[in-house]
């Protein structure tokens, strides 16, 4: 369907309202024009670009509530937080992410995004990784976006905080993690 640019913008105003998170190129396709013409749309809507609008999100809703570390230092942006519960974040993969060589992204970064997510979604002023057990399922490559969704499965007397990280890329587990982490209150505490 062709829109005037006036319906358009309007319509392209209350997409991004309904999901910020939505990216310039999922927009270009809904509306069937350019990326470029995206672009030009959100600037005289004076819409940040997606990354902006992220951080923005995660600014306003969490920086409250990560207690283990700086929104700055987690790698990925939180989404979603509920603390010693779930958390979920994004992380957008760019050339600087992959080996030249294959496009592939390194595995680092990958296990970045989910272990400061894993620190991010304890309640404690303190959380370190003590041990993890890894898998990459499958290889992720620039241009990919990675969901991270961690669940807190179990703690302990001990003080320790068992976590599960899931990475996703379009639906599809491309990384899985499971941490167990040291926390300075006990539980109950």
């Amino acid at each position: 369907m062709k829109y005037s640019k006036k319906e358009r913008q309007k319509l392209l105003k209350q997409t991004i309202e309904d999901n910020p998170f939505i990216t310039d190129d999922q927009l270009a396709t809904k509306f069937n024009v350019s990326v470029q013409t995206i672009r030009l749309d959100r600037m005289e809507l004076s819409i940040p670009e997606l990354r902006e609008r992220i951080k923005d999100v995660a600014a306003h809703n969490f920086e409250n509530e990560v207690k283990t570390l700086p929104l700055d230092e987690i790698i990925g942006e939180i989404i979603d937080i509920e603390l010693d519960e779930r958390a979920l974040s994004i992380f957008d993969v760019t050339e600087d992410h992959v080996f030249q060589r294959n496009g592939i992204a390194r595995g680092h970064h990958l296990f970045a995004q989910a272990n400061s997510l894993a620190v991010a979604v304890i309640d404690d002023d303190l959380a370190l990784t003590v041990k993890s057990d890894l898998s990459f399922t499958r290889p992720v490559y620039a241009g990919d976006r990675v969901i991270a969704k961690a669940t807190v499965t179990s703690r302990d007397d001990k003080n320790r905080t068992f976590v599960n990280v899931t990475s996703t890329v379009n639906g599809t587990t491309v990384f899985t993690g499971d941490f167990e982490m040291y926390r300075t209150k006990g539980k109950g505490e």
